[in-house]
């Protein structure tokens, strides 16, 4: 059958036009910035312009959120680009060294990856990311088909959904017919939580090294698989700041290479052209730094990018809200800046291409043959029974930094970092060594070195994170690698990673006990806690049938549990299984040293009801770490009660209640403050956090905080009348005010590592300090757990008048308060759920503190 020739071309023409992606407008049916667009939609929009052209677009399904929603990752090249992705992927990895099957070809497309509305309350990014994508799909755009011959752009639409959904649905319940540009209307009076963060209330932009979330943990699986050339990290900031975009403020950290830097100003020349065109405002160089290693752009840096952070005015702006210069910014202007800052790159690394595959490819061959920083590896120690190093090297693993284990018995030199002098040590079964020559060796430098070196003292975040701190394992820094004479292939031993653990249990086993020494011990506990199993702890060291056990060991007996009758061990066996520990069985209650199971030093953990404080009154960070400490790390039942109910709480309904960081009202009313003290005297026990110790410190709660009562010089003289005295310019003040500021600085902890609180830990801690808080030592049935000494400065920086304050006082400390007692915790030993070394230190106050 023939067909007429106005056939095949009508027939052509609805190929072509099946061929066109729907634009946002078509498929949402609004304009873009008419509306906040839930995340269902915007999944929905990326789906339909991929299956309008296969050829140019793939998505991938990269994982789900704590709430169910989907991650996504869209794929935009040319035909022939898409058709050898996983050829351009893998090419890529020779490139940066991780891959050796076959030399790497540097005539390969440069690789962009965006990165939008990693918070969910600055959400104009991810309405921009639809525009990109019909940009970079549409096939009558010209520009974009030249730029994707030798570019392959991947979008993130969406990197925090729940935070995204949580604020677009609060928002669209409250708008009204037309949105209200009055900054006093309720819609830009946004609630706790807000929506800046994820289900936990955790802020994923500082989440990337670490990798604590299950967003980033599957966002950073991927990102590691590619490497991209090129990442851009969308967000917003007040809705009364202009445009920011790089090149970045200083403090850079020295690792950053010329050529990273001068692509950085490359880029923002090429976006000030557009802004300027446009008559927009914006600004570069001030205020977002590249120090802190989790960012979306300094993470992306110190694995050999182009690391970009872009910033629009916008936060609780809504779809239109009126700045302080009398202008209303709209929903639709927002957008419009994040859209040209995105052209605006892949168009600028399309332009050097080579330039930049050049630079990236010399970038790991450099950080293999030519490892910079003071160290050519890191020499870090296996703590026997714990699981500090077992969980370091999952660390390590999730960001595929490379580590070796050692032999046993040899004698090396190194730089330790607990005294920062050069010790000698014999190596052991279980240890490892983190070679300073190897593709990631900038991020280990980073992550790794034992003092921060700043540029500039005016800093976005944290000023120190050095990885054997935050995970309290004893490392070393090596000079020289010695020829590799310590490598394990000369002299495997792995039996003696772990020791003895004593016999199997049978029938006369009188009980078991269980080390507490990280936090598989906890899980552990927790896990026979919700089955109804019984468990004891030891306050003071002991020794069975040969074996040796520290204080805080726990111990499960036979005769405590009848209730299970033969299914204990079972139970129990599963539970250690789990928890990655090893119940030893002991034979008897009389034990060789110290103190039997019957002694009044023997304690029965009794199962505790936990409440967490949660509301406007508190941090919503703070409060989330917990929340996700107890329901993701330790899987442990908690109740999140609001703090605007405090006086109407049931204390008696709760054997442990946590006051995190925060302001807490109840505290200063009578009504609701005198119920809680109350209840603790009756036997409950507080845990109080950071700004909620300062709190109790102004009432009569048995704490003060250190340098109020007066602050005197050696002379006598009062400090405050000399700095009257003193003429302060305006131009200094930003310095001035650093001088009193602690940004997030390593300390050394005293600890007194008898008490509860301390158990599982040597005489010390680090920690890490926001601020320049230390209380008096506690008196009158107070015990000082943790204190910091004048000489407890490790890394970071402190600004002078902070340092002298930050001396001989306490941060961690238990105040007994007539049947129970409250837990004073000065510094947050939860950090962003990264400070790992923490962790323990929270839990002992939650489970062994009497």
């Amino acid at each position: 059958m023939k067909h007429s020739p106005l056939f095949a071309l009508l027939l052509s023409a609805c190929c072509c036009f099946a061929q066109h992606p729907p634009s946002p407008e078509e498929f949402l049916g609004y304009p873009l910035g008419a509306h906040f667009t839930p995340h269902y939609k915007i999944v929905g929009y990326f789906e339909a312009v991929a299956k309008a052209v296969p050829a140019t677009i793939k998505l991938e399904q990269y994982g789900l959120t704590y709430e169910g929603r989907p991650l996504m990752l869209a794929y935009v090249a040319s035909p022939e680009n898409l058709r050898r992705l996983e050829e351009i992927r893998v090419n890529n990895l020779r490139l940066a060294g991780e891959l050796h099957d076959k030399a790497a070809d540097e005539h390969a497309p440069v690789i962009v990856w965006l990165s939008y509305n990693v918070h969910g309350n600055e959400p104009s990014s991810s309405e921009a990311a639809m525009k990109m994508l019909y940009e970079l799909a549409d096939p009558g755009s010209s520009r974009a088909a030249e730029w994707l011959k030798n570019t392959v752009v991947i979008i993130d639409p969406c990197i925090n959904p729940d935070g995204r959904d949580r604020y677009v649905h609060w928002y669209n319940d409250v708008v009204g017919a037309q949105p209200n540009p009055d900054p006093q209307s309720r819609e830009h009076q946004e609630p706790w939580p807000r929506g800046r963060t994820n289900h936990y209330n955790f802020d994923l932009n500082r989440d990337w090294a670490w990798q604590t979330q299950v967003e980033t943990q599957q966002r950073l699986k991927k990102y590691n698989m590619w490497l991209p050339q090129v990442h851009v990290d969308y967000h917003e900031q007040g809705y009364n700041n202009p445009y920011y975009f790089a090149p970045a403020a200083e403090p850079y950290h020295d690792v950053i290479t010329p050529w990273q830097r001068e692509f950085q100003v490359r880029i923002g020349k090429n976006n000030a052209r557009y802004f300027d065109h446009n008559g927009w405002l914006y600004f570069t160089k001030e205020e977002f730094d590249l120090f802190y290693p989790s960012y979306g752009d300094t993470y992306p840096i110190y694995n050999g990018a182009i690391g970009m952070t872009f910033e629009q005015g916008g936060i609780g702006a809504g779809l239109a809200v009126q700045t302080t210069d009398g202008d209303t910014l709209t929903l639709a202007q927002r957008l419009e800046h994040h859209f040209t800052t995105g052209i605006s790159t892949v168009e600028m690394a399309s332009s050097n291409a080579d330039r930049l595959i050049k630079e990236f490819h010399a970038y790991f061959l450099d950080a293999v043959q030519h490892p910079g920083g003071e160290f050519k590896g890191y020499y870090l120690r296996n703590d026997s029974f714990g699981d500090r190093l077992e969980r370091l090297k999952a660390f390590l693993d999730r960001n595929d930094i490379h580590y070796l284990p050692v032999a046993r018995g040899v004698m090396m030199t190194g730089i330790d970092y607990e005294i920062g002098r050069p010790a000698n040590f014999r190596t052991a079964a279980g240890d490892i060594i983190v070679e300073a020559g190897q593709p990631k060796s900038n991020l280990v430098r980073v992550l790794f070195e034992r003092r921060s070196h700043i540029s500039d003292s005016i800093t976005y975040d944290i000023t120190a994170w050095s990885v054997p701190f935050v995970y309290g394992v004893q490392a070393y820094g090596l000079k020289d690698l010695a020829g590799g004479a310590w490598t394990a292939r000369i002299s495997v031993d792995s039996s003696g990673a772990k020791a003895v653990q004593g016999p199997e249990p049978n029938d006369t086993t009188y009980a078991y006990a269980i080390r507490w020494t990280g936090m598989g011990s906890v899980r552990f506990l927790t896990r026979m806690l919700r089955q109804g199993i019984r468990v004891r702890y030891s306050e003071r060291p002991f020794e069975s049938g040969g074996i040796s056990f520290d204080k805080g060991t726990l111990i499960v007996t036979s005769t405590g549990n009848r209730s299970v009758g033969n299914r204990l061990w079972p139970m129990l066996k599963e539970a250690a299984r789990q928890a990655g520990v090893h119940p030893a069985p002991i034979a008897t209650g009389f034990v060789d040293k110290g103190a039997d199971f019957g002694s009044g030093l023997v304690h029965l953990i009794h199962r505790p009801r936990v409440a967490l404080m949660t509301g406007e009154e508190v941090s919503s960070l703070n409060a989330g770490e917990v929340w996700h400490l107890f329901e993701q790390e330790i899987g442990y039942p908690i109740t999140l009660v609001n703090s605007e109910s405090a006086a109407r709480i049931a204390w008696k309904n709760f054997d442990v209640v946590i006051l995190p960081n925060g302001n807490y009202q109840a505290l200063n009313e009578k009504n609701s403050a005198d119920p809680l003290k109350n209840w603790v005297r009756e036997g409950g026990r507080l845990i109080v956090m950071q700004n909620a110790v300062q709190q109790l410190a102004r009432m009569d709660w048995g704490i003060r905080l250190k340098g109020e009562a007066g602050d005197k010089k050696d002379d006598g003289k009062d400090k405050k009348a000399d700095d009257d005295m003193v003429i302060h310019r305006y131009g200094d003040r930003q310095r001035e005010e650093a001088a009193g500021s602690v940004p997030g600085s390593i300390y050394r902890v005293e600890l007194d590592s008898t008490h509860p609180l301390a158990f599982g830990y040597p005489d010390h801690y680090y920690t890490l300090k926001e601020d320049d808080k230390v209380y008096e030592l506690l008196k009158d049935g107070g015990w000082n757990v943790g204190i910091v000494r004048k000489d407890g400065y490790v890394s970071g920086f402190t600004g002078v008048r902070a340092k002298e304050k930050i001396r001989d006082g306490l941060v961690f400390g238990v105040q007994e308060m007539g049947r129970g007692a409250v837990v004073y915790m000065a510094d947050d030993p939860l950090f962003r759920s990264f400070w790992e070394n923490g962790k323990l230190l929270f839990c002992n106050a939650v489970f062994l503190v009497r």
